[in-house]
Parts: structure tokens; sequence; C-alpha cells
């Protein structure tokens, strides 16, 4: 069988499946949105039962069990059936972010895994884009308004936005890591004490409350952690709580 390519940045479907067989239990697997199916096609390979689902069919490779969905809707699966479910580049294209992680929350077992990656605009490349331009990277000049594209990145999803988004509907992030990393993203170390500096002073001034002081000092941790400051894509793996 012919090998699909990959329509997403570099690595990021080995650094997903690395991710996946961290827990040996996963065999039932949703890979959406599955696009023309290079990852379903992996998993397929090594014998995952994947149900693959997208807005149309454009699969290349066969899947008797694809199904049609729209990840802006409820999704055409029963509660409590999948191990895992992975979104690769798909989160920033919709209109409901939070609705489509409630969905997986619904639809996935306890102790399952959602993965979810993303362009990083929590990058220090990105953040000197959008001080400079107001766009990040990845979506570098303003969306074609007169022809909506369901291609568009509308939702574009800082580190602690999706993390506020995983961890206020039933999940908690386990793993935070990134497909590569550039060496032109190396170029911004010098920003990086200023940047650090600056965001440690707002957590603790802007904060009353003595709980959040205390998450605030991880998401602090976590936003300066290497895959965030320098990666190209954002990966997280999140569990499942019921």
């Amino acid at each position: 069988m012919k090998t699909i390519a990959e329509n997403t940045t570099k690595n990021t479907h080995n650094v997903v499946y690395q991710l996946l067989l961290e827990n040996q239990d996963c065999r039932t697997v949703l890979d959406i949105p599955c696009g023309a199916g290079a990852f379903t096609q992996r998993l397929l390979q090594h014998k995952f039962m994947v149900y693959a689902s997208d807005i149309e069919n454009i699969l290349q490779c066969p899947n008797p069990l694809f199904q049609p969905a729209d990840m802006n809707q409820p999704l055409p699966f029963a509660p409590d059936f999948f191990d895992a479910v992975v979104s690769i580049d798909g989160i920033e294209h919709i209109e409901r972010p939070f609705d489509f992680v409630r969905e997986c929350h619904r639809i996935l077992k306890t102790g399952g895994q959602l993965i979810i990656s993303t362009p990083n605009i929590s990058s220090l490349r990105s953040r000197w884009r959008w001080f400079l331009t107001g766009h990040h990277n990845k979506c570098r000049t303003p969306l074609d308004e007169c022809h909506p594209n369901p291609l568009h990145h509308i939702s574009m999803i800082s580190y602690p936005e999706i993390r506020y988004l995983l961890h206020s509907n039933g999940f908690q992030i386990t793993t935070i890591t990134t497909n590569r990393i550039k060496p032109v993203s190396y170029l911004y170390i010098p920003c990086l004490p200023f940047s650090y500096l600056a965001t440690r002073v707002v957590y603790r001034k802007h904060e009353r409350d003595p709980d959040q002081k205390i998450r605030n000092q991880e998401i602090l941790r976590q936003m300066f952690s290497t895959p965030v400051l320098f990666g190209e894509t954002l990966i997280v793996k999140a569990v499942c709580r019921k």
C-alpha cells in the first residue's frame, strides 16, 4: 500500500504515536480530523482499532470504521468508548473548541488519553512575531474573510489557554512536548530573561486567590519549559477524569 503523506509539521506523527504507546492498554483510537489518513494508516499497520473521522471522507487508505463528523458538533460515538482520541492540528480550525473537548471527555473511558497538537503560539519566536506584526507564527497574515475555509486557523490557542480548556473540562495534562525545535528558534534566547521576569511579576501581582497562585507557579514552569519556549508544534497529552 502507498504511504500517505503526512499533512503536518515534520515529526509530529512520530511524537504522537510514541505518546500513544506509553499506555499499553490503548487499542481503540479515534483519529480526528483524519484528513487523507496518514496517521490512521500508521495505526492500522500496528493493529490498533482505528475510527477515523473528518467532515468529509477523503481517506486514501481503506477503513470501514470511518465516520463523518463535525468537530463543532456532537460526535457520533457512544460514551466511554475510546481508549484514546488523537487530534493532530485540528483544534485551531474549529469554531467551538470547548464543545469538542467536552465531547472527547464524553466518549473517552476513564483514564483514556486525549492527544492534541497545534501550532505553538507560546514560543518565543511566535511571541516576537506577535509583538512586531500582531500575527502569530503559522498565521502570519489576515485570513480571507470573503472566502471562509475549514483550513483557516481561526482558533489559535496558547499553552495557558489549552491548559484551561482541558483542566476545566475533566482532563489533566500529563505531557507537554513538541515535534522539533528549529535552530532559528534559539535566536530568541536573549528575550528569555525579560519575558520570564515580566510574566512572573504579572502572575504574582494580579492574582489574589491563594490556590490559583499555587497553580500559577506550575503554569509558569510549564510556560518556560523547552518545548513551549522553542517548539514548532505544541503537543499535549491529557488523561480523562470522570
